[in-house]
């Protein structure tokens, strides 16, 4: 696992914008954990077929750990979907910060 530190920049469309409402994550919410210095990378090897992906686990800037599944597209971060983070990904969460 990798911890990535730089700028972000996000794509928002008609694809992406609004999507996780259903999980009751904003969009601005789930930018905020790309934020979280103790925020943990890694690649998602088993959704990564047409493009690679990555997941994050963050914190918000209400403390809300969130798991969130992205890729990169045209050097911007495209959110494929972000939610709570479970049990288990609380504990590597914790591990590594």
């Amino acid at each position: 696992m990798k911890t990535v530190k730089q700028a972000f920049e996000f794509e928002w469309d008609k694809g992406n914008k609004d999507k996780n409402k259903k999980h009751e994550v904003e969009d601005q919410e789930s930018e905020e954990a790309f934020l979280d210095d103790g925020r943990v990378i890694y690649r998602d090897t088993v959704h990564s077929e047409s493009e690679e992906r990555f997941v994050l686990l963050g914190k918000t800037e209400k403390g809300r750990l969130l798991y969130i599944a992205f890729t990169y597209r045209r050097k911007k971060i495209r959110v494929i979907s972000a939610r709570d983070i479970n049990k288990k990904e609380v504990q590597l969460y914790e591990e590594t910060t």
